[in-house]
């Protein structure tokens, strides 16, 4: 038996003995990327039914088929947190991406604040990073990345029981604080260009939103993005 070196997210149900069919994407990056034949053991994952592992019984260049033998993990559910951060620079927006898939975002938002650069995204190329990111860091889980969306109507239209934390670059310096209860949160990074006036005025104003700083220095955004993230999951998430 061989040794299962490749995690692949499907959308296809998992349980043993079912087969999957790859398509054409999949085909590639298994047998023409991978080098992986009929008989290689690959781990599959659709982000409901935990991790399985299945064996290459069909390789061609369009298309294949696995089969599952066995579950290798039950489905782990990340904590209920959601990522909202204004998009920047292309690369550093997938820097973003990844890591809160890796570190265990549930849903990843971008919105449009008064300082955002960009315009628009690529919402299709952004969830593909997050399920690279969850294939390579072992996850069972590909959190939901939206659509570009304002960040005046997120707010209008927020649930009531989800407390916001927002770093705040003006509070630089201040001890860092997560208020409130556990689950569900949400964190939120502003733009390079931080916050508006308006913007924050309207974010201390919230009850439901707890401003933080993080830390002595001002970070950027995508290295924000991960404190923020360290710091959420030290109090409230599943690393304990």
């Amino acid at each position: 038996m061989s040794t299962a070196k490749i995690r692949l997210y499907v959308e296809h149900p998992l349980g043993q003995g079912q087969t999957v069919p790859l398509n054409r994407d999949q085909a590639h990056y298994l047998f023409g990327v991978m080098r992986q034949g009929a008989g290689n053991a690959v781990l599959l994952f659709n982000g409901r039914q935990g991790e399985w592992r299945a064996t290459v019984t069909e390789a061609g260049k369009r298309g294949g088929l696995l089969t599952i033998e066995a579950q290798t993990r039950p489905q782990q559910d990340p904590p209920d947190l959601w990522l909202i951060f204004a998009p920047i620079k292309k690369a550093r927006t997938d820097f973003i991406v990844e890591k809160a898939a890796e570190m265990g975002a549930a849903r990843i938002i971008p919105v449009q604040t008064d300082f955002t650069n960009a315009e628009r995204i690529r919402q299709d190329r952004l969830q593909a990073h997050a399920v690279e990111a969850a294939e390579q860091c072992g996850g069972t889980y590909v959190p939901e990345v939206t659509d570009l969306q304002k960040l005046d109507r997120l707010l209008a239209e927020w649930p009531e029981t989800r407390n916001l934390m927002f770093c705040d670059e003006t509070l630089v310096g201040e001890a860092i604080r997560t208020d409130g209860h556990a689950a569900p949160w949400a964190i939120l990074i502003g733009p390079e260009g931080g916050f508006s006036d308006a913007e924050r005025a309207r974010l201390h104003g919230l009850p439901f939103a707890h401003a933080t700083s993080l830390g002595p220095r001002i970070l950027r955004a995508d290295t924000a993005a991960v404190a923020a993230m360290t710091v959420w999951q030290q109090r409230f998430g599943d690393w304990a």
